[in-house]
């Protein structure tokens, strides 16, 4: 049994920074490609960005290319995103998710695992 547990979240002024982690147990963690995905009250979970099993292969959604950063730590187990210049529209509760593969996904379908998701809430 995979088990994600997301923290970092919390509430920030537009142009500020969070850090988010997930802590990944059960299980290898580099087998694993980690990808997170955020989800605004009534609207569909969407792709946020992706990390390959080594960190070595990374992809964004275009809403937050160059503002965000996804990494991982193997040894640690741990998968984080690094938030910048935060806009009200990114507020939405982030999930992180974990899938088997050889690169990044974006479909939902392709993760195996999920944590329990995390508040981000930006105020104006």
């Amino acid at each position: 049994q995979v088990q994600l547990v997301e923290s970092g979240g919390g509430l920030v002024q537009a142009g500020g920074s969070l850090r988010l982690s997930c802590v990944v147990s059960g299980r290898t963690f580099s087998y694993y490609v980690m990808g997170w995905f955020r989800q605004a009250p009534g609207k569909e979970r969407e792709f946020v960005a992706a990390v390959n099993w080594s960190g070595g292969v990374t992809d964004y959604a275009d809403s937050v290319k160059g503002r965000f950063t996804v990494s991982r730590d193997n040894a640690e187990n741990t998968e984080y995103l690094q938030m910048n210049s935060l806009k009200p529209e990114d507020t939405a509760v982030y999930y992180c998710a974990a899938g088997r593969g050889d690169s990044t996904f974006r479909s939902r379908q392709m993760y195996d695992y999920w944590g329990q998701g995390t508040q981000v809430t930006v105020s104006s």
